[in-house]
């Protein structure tokens, strides 16, 4: 089986990806950075997420498991303990695949300029450069409102827990193929009126943002920081494709959820 490993780039990461590495390699698998079947990820969730963006056109033939050498993660449950035990299920165990919906954001342009597709495992964000953001917001081809506000946060089940959270929206099992809208500070009197509450669309429902404006838009896809000039629309769904991730043994969402945001009490 060919690997790869990606490390978040401190001395503690880097020193545990070679050791896994070495032991990998002593078991025959093969390191290969091209065309990996698992990436062994080795820092936090942040590491993750920056291995699927590398990875994101081998979507379909790749999994991901993730050690942390922080705190635990959504996504890397392993810790550095556990490594030998993590090498020998890679080596010799047959491992589970589990897929997470993915967000597909779709940006148009007033030009000729070719439209860009964008897969998020998290989120997408879409702010104004100067003032506040005013787009008009289609669902499923039909105008629901007109947003004015600092912001909208799309976000996937697994990226519930995040940016979206924090914004008051509800937290969303991975089993439920859907895509989350959340408002950031939105304005809302006698003249502009939004929804106001965080709205959770179906697999086959797709949005629509369409600038009202001809203004310059911050989008961020993860961790990923884009600047967009002359947009048309942004169109997020979701995706067709999944992320993949290695199984070797149970990691119950409500058990994680549980873990990072209330702990066990003293």
């Amino acid at each position: 089986m060919k690997f790869s490993i990606i490390s978040k780039g401190d001395q503690k990461s880097n020193t545990l990806a070679a050791k896994i590495r070495t032991y990998l390699e002593e078991f025959d698998l093969q390191y290969e950075d091209q065309t990996p079947e698992i990436v062994i990820t080795v820092g936090g969730d942040g590491t993750l997420l920056h291995a699927f963006h590398h990875y994101a056109h081998r979507v379909n033939e790749t999994a991901f498991v993730g050690v942390h050498t922080g705190h635990l993660g959504f996504f890397a449950d392993w810790t550095p303990e556990e490594v030998e035990k993590l090498v020998i299920h890679i080596a010799k165990t047959p491992f589970q695949i589990v897929e997470y919906p993915l967000l597909e954001v779709t940006v148009r342009y007033l030009d000729d300029m070719d439209e860009k597709r964008y897969l998020a495992v998290n989120e997408c964000t879409v702010k104004s450069v100067e003032g506040s953001l005013v787009m008009d917001v289609d669902i499923k081809g039909d105008r629901f409102e007109t947003f004015r506000g600092d912001g909208l946060c799309m976000s996937t089940p697994s990226g519930s827990t995040a940016y979206n959270k924090a914004l008051g929206g509800a937290i969303i099992h991975p089993s439920l193929p859907s895509i989350q809208i959340a408002e950031m500070a939105s304005i809302n009197n006698r003249v502009f009126r939004t929804i106001g509450s965080p709205l959770v669309l179906p697999q086959h429902h797709t949005c629509l943002l369409k600038p009202i404006n001809n203004v310059d838009f911050h989008i961020t896809i993860d961790h990923l920081f884009l600047l967009q000039k002359k947009v048309k629309s942004i169109q997020c769904r979701v995706a067709e494709e999944k992320i993949r991730f290695a199984r070797f043994r149970p990691f119950p969402f409500w058990k994680r959820v549980k873990d990072s945001f209330i702990g066990e009490r003293e």
